[in-house]
């Protein structure tokens, strides 16, 4: 699993890690099922500290894009049935990026067009 981290990034690196593992899954470069690195490994491979990794693979059990157990360690999760509620700081930060998308001067249109043009870019 390749990450890239920034770091002179304004964004913290747990959260980093975790929006690229989100990313990862819904491009379908990672599956369900399939393993992520052990905390210390990918905390070495990324040069950080591994309670960083720890930090992020909390997040993402508890919005529930992975599983865990000492027998498996970290696995992709299966959705199954009704997709869980989006969390609100997603929503919030949405609603930020269509503000600064009016300011840049786009209408409602055009957000929708790019967004239907980053859609589809996703699905490939």
């Amino acid at each position: 699993m390749l990450l890239q981290l920034d770091f002179d990034s304004d964004i913290p690196i747990y959260q980093q890690i975790r929006n690229q593992i989100v990313m990862g899954i819904a491009a379908g470069q990672l599956v369900p099922g399939e393993r992520l690195p052990a905390t210390r490994a990918l905390a070495e491979d990324l040069g950080v500290n591994t309670m960083t990794v720890s930090k992020a693979y909390q997040q993402l059990r508890q919005e529930g894009y992975v599983a865990s157990d000492r027998r498996t360690g970290v696995v992709v999760r299966q959705r199954e049935g009704e997709a869980p509620p989006v969390p609100r700081e997603t929503i919030d930060g949405l609603r930020l990026r269509l503000c600064e998308l009016r300011l840049a001067g786009l209408d409602r249109a055009e957000i929708l067009r790019l967004c239907e043009k980053l859609c589809d870019e996703e699905v490939r």
